[in-house]
C-alpha cells in the first residue's frame, strides 16, 4: 500500500518525466514503393535505424545507391523515397539558400536560382543550376565578397556590445563597442564603428575620463577638464578667481607646466606642476548626409546610394580610373572622386577605301569594331578604335577567304 502511494507521489513531482517517456513514439514501417529496406518490423522503436534501396532504374533521394534512415520520434528522417535515376537531389551549397522542392527531388531540365548569405556573392556571377540527367551542371559556388569585412579591431579599453561573435560582416554591418568603467569619448561610453568597402572605419579611443585631483591622459594637476577640455577650478590651493587663458609658465600649444590642455592645447585656469598632451584629430568615415551635396563626376553618374557611401559609375565612351567608391568624412570632406576619361574613336564624314561612304560622324568605343557597308551589297570595310585611333580594312565581301583579315 505505501509503495503504491509512493508511485503516486513520484508521478505528481516528476510528470515530467512521465511526458518525456511518452514523447519519443516508435514509427511504423515506412512505405516504399518500389524500393526494399533491413530489418523488417511493424514498427520501430525511438532512434532505431533502417538501410534501403531502391529497384533499378530509380535511385535513393540521397547521394549513394543505398541509403539509411533514422526513426526519431514517430517519423522517419530523412524520409525513405526512391526517384528517378534522372531527378536530382538537394544540392549543398555553403552559405547559400534556395526554394526547395517539396516532395526533395528536383526532376531533368529544372532549374534552381542560389540566394548568397549576407557577406557572401555569386563566383563568377553564376547563380543558376540546371539538373541534367540526375547531376546539377554549373552548380553555382558564393564566395565571401569584397565588401565583407572580417573580424573587427581590437580597441584599448573597450569592448563589443550587442554583437555574437562572428568572422564576417556584410557591408554597411556596424558593431558597438562600450568603454571600460573610467573611460570615456568625449563624455560619451559608446561608439559604432562600420564595415565599409571591406575596411573598417577608424573609430575614437577610449581615454580616461578626468576628474577631481587629476587626470591620468588629458595632464592635468589638481584641475578639471570637460569634453571641450576647457579647465573649470584651479589646483593647489588656488582661489575661484579668474586666470590667464594659459597656464603659469606653460605654453598655449603643448599645455605642459602648469596648466590644464583641451583638445586643441588651450590651457584655462592655472595649476601647479602639471602636464598634458594633444593627439590630432584623424577625419572619420561618417554618413554621406553629414557631406552635404554629392560631388560631381564630370561624364559620370550615381548608379547607388547607401547610408555609407555613393557609387559612380561612368558613361557609355568613357573609362573610370580610380576608386568608383567614394565616402564622407567627418569633418565634411568626400574621399577622392573617380575620373572619367574618355575611351571613344570618332570615325569622321568621308570616303574609307574609296568605295565606302560615312554621312556623319560616328562614335567608337575604345577597342570596338564597325563595319561600314560598302557601295556593293554584301561588302564592307571593318573599322577598329585602338589606343583612340582609327584603323580600317579595304572593302571585303562575306564570301572572300580574304575575309577574316577584314574583322
Amino acid at each position: 500500500m505505501c509503495s503504491r502511494y509512493l508511485g503516486f507521489i513520484l508521478l505528481v513531482w516528476f510528470p515530467g518525466a512521465l511526458h518525456a517517456q511518452s514523447a519519443a513514439q516508435p514509427c511504423p514501417a515506412p512505405s516504399l514503393d518500389r524500393g526494399y529496406f533491413v530489418p523488417v518490423q511493424g514498427t520501430y522503436s525511438h532512434d532505431s535505424k533502417l538501410t534501403y534501396a531502391c529497384e533499378s532504374p530509380l535511385k535513393p533521394a540521397v547521394e549513394g545507391w543505398w541509403a539509411g534512415s533514422v526513426c526519431q520520434n514517430g517519423t522517419w528522417s530523412p524520409t525513405p523515397r526512391c526517384i528517378e535515376e534522372t531527378a536530382c537531389i538537394p544540392p549543398t551549397i555553403a552559405n547559400a539558400k534556395y526554394t526547395e522542392a517539396s516532395d526533395g527531388r528536383y526532376k531533368d531540365g529544372d532549374i534552381i536560382r542560389i540566394t548568397c548569405d549576407k557577406g557572401y556573392e555569386h563566383k563568377a556571377n553564376v547563380a543558376t543550376a540546371r539538373c541534367r540527367n540526375g547531376t546539377w551542371v554549373s552548380l553555382p559556388t558564393c564566395e565571401i565578397s569584397i565588401k565583407s569585412c572580417k573580424a573587427p579591431p581590437k580597441a584599448p579599453h573597450a569592448v563589443i556590445i550587442d554583437q555574437g561573435y562572428k568572422e564576417l560582416f556584410p557591408e554597411d554591418a556596424g558593431v558597438k563597442y562600450k568603454c571600460e568603467d573610467g573611460y570615456s569619448i568625449e563624455g560619451s561610453h559608446n561608439y559604432t564603428l562600420f564595415c565599409q568597402a571591406g575596411i573598417w572605419t577608424d573609430g575614437p579611443m577610449c581615454s580616461k575620463e578626468t576628474g577631481r585631483g587629476g587626470s591620468a591622459e588629458a595632464g592635468t594637476s589638481g584641475g578639471h577638464s570637460t569634453s571641450s577640455g576647457r579647465g573649470t577650478q584651479p589646483g593647489g590651493g588656488g582661489g575661484g578667481g579668474s586666470g590667464p587663458d594659459i597656464g603659469l609658465g606653460g605654453s598655449a600649444d603643448a599645455g605642459t607646466v602648469g596648466g590644464h590642455s583641451t583638445s586643441s592645447g588651450r590651457g584655462t585656469q592655472p595649476g601647479h606642476g602639471g602636464s598634458s598632451s594633444t593627439s590630432a584629430n584623424r577625419p572619420l568615415l561618417t554618413t554621406i548626409e553629414h557631406c552635404g551635396t554629392h560631388p560631381i563626376v564630370p561624364n559620370g553618374v550615381v548608379v547607388e546610394e547607401q547610408r555609407m557611401y555613393l557609387k559612380f559609375k561612368c558613361q557609355a565612351f568613357y573609362k573610370q580610373v580610380g576608386e568608383g567608391t567614394v565616402t564622407c568624412f567627418s569633418d565634411g570632406s568626400w574621399s577622392e572622386v573617380p575620373v572619367c576619361e574618355e575611351a571613344f574613336c570618332v570615325l569622321k564624314p568621308g570616303y574609307y577605301d574609296r568605295s565606302s561612304k560615312v554621312s556623319v560622324a560616328m562614335y567608337i568605343n575604345e577597342g570596338e569594331m564597325k563595319h561600314i557597308p560598302c557601295v556593293w551589297r554584301d561588302w564592307s570595310v571593318a573599322v577598329r578604335c585602338f589606343n583612340r585611333t582609327i584603323t580600317h580594312t579595304r572593302c571585303c565581301h562575306r564570301d572572300d577567304h580574304y575575309w577574316r583579315y577584314c574583322t
